[in-house]
């Protein structure tokens, strides 16, 4: 299957080009950065300021929600006063449920955004049969409806993104599809099959999704689609609902940047929890993160791939001791330049010493591995804590720290006697060389500095399958940076990237310009972000628009705040019912704006309760969780 140039060198998958207002996407030209404002589309004047700041901010698309024909109509007045200071950048309007709406906006901006998920369809969870000869009937109505757009769209010479969302489905898709990436890309085909009927091809396709996995997939699958079609559109990636902080920056780097790394998308927009200007640096910076200038191209490429693109399943690897064999992916945290280590010092690993009790408290995100370096341990550790030593620190201690490991050059490899296996490291273009003095006790730890370290590190997967080898593979990045985003940012790529493939099973993240607890919590996060192993609670929290009910980066923190200790509970934060009712199936629980101070509580995509005062909404949720169980009290430790 193909879905890009080619997945062992970076090249971008060339686009047709669109054209919107001044702005072209596609083709050769860069891959552009947009966002959406989050004020009510009614107030010019707040929508107006928000997109000042957006633009100024280097944002290259404006879109604004029209949820309605008086909101559409008001984006003629926005449109006027933004001009009027001198911002001649194009803007989007943001189309669900109202096709009227969007034929009135295509009249004034300069690209319409619909959803095939509701544009057509009213979604109420219903499990729908169908024969070939009925499924017929439906395409013919959805094509009666969503022509009139097209026709006036082409007349006009707006743009469109036909924007699938994995949360809104619509029950027809979903009866025939199931929810899968499959799906997603049945239901936009359905719409440009429509467009191109009738000659109209100035269009853009995402395929968003909150679980990183999925949306991978569906914009592999489109692109192999597209490919097979001959006819490539301009792609609008982007992870959707991705939250705010550090899990919305690093759920954004993986699902994104996975798909950058592949040459893939010519817009992107990161859909965080948070002021849309604070979205545009964000989206440079992963833009920057993926460009590949310091390459080492590969000796030879594969046929193959280490992995199936469209569906995911770990590499199946041997254990040893606590890796790989279908055990999570284990984190290393690095004390090689520590001074000297203290029980104290474990504290950034998650490990918590109280003196008074000679007593362990172990957190949810407590690192598997330390790695001393040359140093030693004096102090009796935690039982579920293991220790990496430098090798030849390792064979000189006498006896070696209970349950530690060598870690030394696979080239090296046979200089070391050690029954337990050895951390061997190595660099992929290294691998070939040295294979063979890998024995099934040994752990492989893949290291690169070059840009193109996902192409080599797949290149290096190839070779341990040639070789029959199925040792553990752990990744260990080093990180200069000492900027916290920029280095969240890059794991989330580099690490993600192949994680989302179902390649190896451990990450060691080297970062002397951050603070060990950054680390650490980074390493955790982007195995949460893959889904990989949890170590915290997850919030789907969408970025808020003109459309949102109620103040959704205060509530998310409210929310936040009471069940940031409940570790692998998924909690769906939706302003609208846009996205909100079909998120709340990969949600446990659910928290959706259902009206002007209105809120409708799920238990996944079950409605459980509604029109709950916002000031009573989140204790609301609270005493939900408890009646199913999943409540427990936060601990509040005292050492």
């Amino acid at each position: 299957m193909k879905y890009c140039n080619n997945p062992y060198q970076q090249i971008r998958l060339r686009a047709s080009e669109v054209q919107i207002g001044d702005l072209h996407i596609g083709g050769d030209h860069p891959i552009r950065v947009q966002s959406m404002t989050t004020a009510d589309t009614m107030d010019t004047e707040a929508s107006v300021e928000e997109s000042v700041r957006m633009l100024e901010a280097g944002c290259e698309l404006v879109r604004l929600t029209a949820p309605s024909k008086s909101e559409a109509e008001n984006l003629k007045t926005i449109k006027r006063s933004l001009v009027e200071r001198g911002f001649n950048q194009p803007l989007v309007a943001d189309i669900h449920f109202t096709p009227n709406a969007a034929e009135i906006a295509a009249k004034y901006v300069e690209k319409v955004r619909v959803n095939p998920g509701n544009y057509a369809d009213k979604k109420k969870f219903e499990t729908l049969e169908y024969t070939d000869e009925t499924y017929q009937t439906e395409l013919v109505r959805i094509e009666e409806k969503f022509t009139p757009l097209v026709i006036l769209c082409k007349s006009l010479n707006r743009a469109m993104r036909i924007g699938t969302n994995h949360g809104s489905l619509s029950d027809r898709i979903l009866s025939r599809y199931g929810d899968t990436p499959e799906g997603m890309v049945a239901s936009a085909y359905e719409f440009i099959d429509v467009c191109e009927k009738n000659g109209y091809v100035n269009l853009v396709i995402s395929m968003k999704a909150s679980n990183t996995l999925v949306m991978v997939q569906a914009y592999r699958l489109l692109a192999s689609e597209m490919i097979k079609r001959k006819h490539v559109y301009p792609l609008h990636l982007g992870v959707t609902e991705a939250g705010d902080g550090e899990d919305g920056r690093i759920k954004s780097a993986v699902g994104i940047g996975a798909l950058l790394i592949d040459g893939l998308g010519d817009t992107i927009r990161v859909s965080l929890t948070e002021a849309p200007e604070f979205e545009i640096p964000v989206a440079r910076k992963l833009i920057k993160l993926t460009r590949q200038e310091s390459i080492l191209p590969l000796p030879s490429v594969p046929e193959a791939l280490p992995f199936n693109p469209i569906s995911f399943q770990r590499r199946a690897s041997h254990a040893c001791a606590t890796i790989g064999g279908g055990q999570v992916p284990v984190v290393i945290a690095d004390f090689s330049t520590n001074a000297a280590i203290t029980p104290a010092n474990l504290y950034a690993a998650g490990y918590v010493y109280a003196p008074a009790l000679d007593k362990w408290n172990i957190q949810d995100a407590a690192a598997d591995f330390i790695y001393v370096g040359k140093q030693s341990i004096d102090f009796e550790l935690p039982g579920t804590l293991r220790v990496l030593v430098d090798g030849k620190t390792w064979s000189s201690q006498t006896p070696p720290i209970p349950g530690s490991f060598p870690v030394i050059s696979i080239a090296d490899r046979d200089e070391i006697s050690s029954q337990q296996g050895c951390f061997c490291v190595s660099r992929p273009e290294e691998l070939s060389e040295h294979l063979e003095k890998l024995t099934p006790q040994d752990v492989l730890v893949l290291t690169s500095t070059y840009d193109n370290s996902v192409q080599w590190m797949r290149w290096a997967f190839m070779q341990l399958k040639h070789a029959d080898k199925s040792n553990p593979v752990i990744f260990k990045l080093s990180i200069e940076t000492d900027n916290e985003e920029t280095f969240q940012l890059e794991a989330g790529v580099k690490a993600g990237s192949l994680f989302v493939d179902g390649l190896g099973d451990g990450i060691w993240l080297s970062a002397p310009n951050q603070p060990k607890t950054t680390v650490n919590s980074t390493a955790f996060g982007v195995l949460q972000a893959t889904r990989l192993r949890t170590s915290k609670t997850e919030y789907i929290s969408c970025p808020s628009c003109g459309r949102t009910l109620f103040d959704l980066q205060e509530t998310t923190a409210n929310i936040r705040k009471r069940t940031s200790h409940l570790k692998g509970l998924k909690i769906g934060i939706m302003g609208c019912i846009v996205n909100g009712p079909g998120e709340m199936a990969d949600a446990d629980y659910g928290y959706v704006g259902s009206g002007p101070g209105k809120i409708t509580l799920y238990k996944e995509k079950e409605v459980v309760r509604k029109n709950v005062n916002t000031a009573e909404a989140v204790d609301a949720l609270i005493d939900l969780i408890k009646e199913h169980g999943d409540w427990i009290e936060p601990i509040i430790e005292s050492l």
